[in-house]
């Protein structure tokens, strides 16, 4: 079994975790209503996804 000779330093321990952090999310603007939405998702909105239409919208 491996077992490690020295103990791991703090720092060296955040070091390694400095990858872990989350981005921020990404938006892009929509080319028929112009709101913000996330690349390859559904416009919820409008029901559309690369120019089709996926979700029927009930309007109140």
């Amino acid at each position: 079994m491996a077992v490690p000779k020295r103990k791991t330093s703090p720092s060296r321990r955040n070091m390694r975790r400095s990858h872990h952090a989350l981005g921020a999310n990404s938006f892009v603007e929509d080319k028929e209503t112009g709101e913000m939405r996330r690349p390859h998702h559904v416009d919820l909105k409008t029901g559309m996804y690369k120019g089709r239409q996926v979700l029927d919208i009930k309007e109140d």
